[in-house]
């Protein structure tokens, strides 16, 4: 296993040269730049803002000395937000996302994996409708309308949680839930059909003639193998959770990493663009490599380098 770690580890470097590269020239063949919706500066002023940022050198030198900077760790100075760099803004909003994303996932792996599990044991009963039906819901029900639904309830109504920011576990609870019921949805539906496929083979007959106790079949035996497609679904809905949290975290007033993907795009923010994207390609890499992991271990009929 450390060896295929190792080896996926090592192929790292030249996906993100790959994005680094294809991000950068994209963003910088794009019309317009950092500058050009504020008011119309002199000539001299205009000049001597490039040279600052070096915006003033050839395509290919810009792009050398980024990945220089890349390569050190230093992802350059923001150009929308003045005497700040990237490194920094990410560095404060990167783990508010974090949390927001972990406690979403939860979310849906607690309440999908139960309700699916529910379903399929309970297959074309009054639980595995309801489930399904609960999952239609979640997927239907778009975010920026489940949490402001879900503040009138329990925020303004019930008075049990606040209505936004950020500060305390009770300002996770509401934007979690928003974020992750989509994805809990997905996930009952995967472990439903997980649950349906292995329910009926021979090893779980062989575990109930052993006169093994229903839930120790299902639990034990069924389990393992049914999750697993809900596993390989894990690793991309991890990474599109924090890239699909800024409306969740518009909706919450949650500073997290959210707003600057979107806005850095808007403003032409280059250096911010490059480095949330290449934050979020780290991010799905090791987790997809954390899903093979696991999968190996949940599958013996995955063969790995050990």
């Amino acid at each position: 296993m450390g060896v295929y770690i190792a080896r996926r580890v090592a192929g790292f470097p030249p996906v993100l040269f790959l994005i680094v590269s294809l991000s950068f020239f994209g963003v910088r063949l794009a019309p317009g730049g950092p500058f050009d919706r504020d008011r119309v500066l002199p000539e001299p002023v205009r000049a001597k803002i490039e040279a600052r940022y070096h915006l003033n050198e050839s395509l290919g030198r810009q792009y050398v000395r980024y990945l220089g900077d890349v390569v050190r760790g230093d992802l350059g100075p923001s150009f929308r937000y003045p005497d700040r760099s990237v490194n920094e803004l990410l560095g404060l909003g990167f783990p508010v996302s974090l949390l927001l994303g972990g406690c979403a996932m939860g979310v849906a792996v607690c309440m999908g994996g139960a309700a699916g599990l529910l379903a399929g044991v309970r297959r074309n009963s009054f639980v595995d409708y309801l489930a399904m039906s609960l999952a239609l819901f979640g997927v239907s029900v778009p975010n920026f309308v489940l949490g402001p639904l879900l503040m009138l309830l329990f925020a303004l109504g019930l008075g049990w949680l606040p209505v936004a920011g950020w500060g305390t576990w009770r300002h996770v609870i509401l934007p979690a839930f928003t974020l992750g019921t989509f994805y809990a949805a997905y996930v009952a539906r995967l472990t439903r059909a997980g649950v349906l496929e292995v329910i009926d083979q021979d090893f779980i007959r062989t575990a109930r003639a052993k006169g093994q106790r229903e839930a120790t079949v299902i639990l034990r035996h069924a389990v393992p193998s049914a999750v697993l497609p809900v596993v390989s679904y894990l690793g991309p809905a991890s990474a599109a959770v924090l890239t699909g949290s800024v409306v969740v975290e518009t909706v919450f007033a949650v500073p997290g990493i959210g707003r600057y993907f979107v806005t850095s795009a808007l403003n032409r923010d280059y250096t911010m663009v490059l480095g949330t994207v290449l934050s979020y390609s780290v991010l799905l890499l090791s987790f997809n490599l954390a899903v093979d992991i696991l999968y190996a271990y949940l599958d013996p009929r995955v063969q790995v380098d050990r």
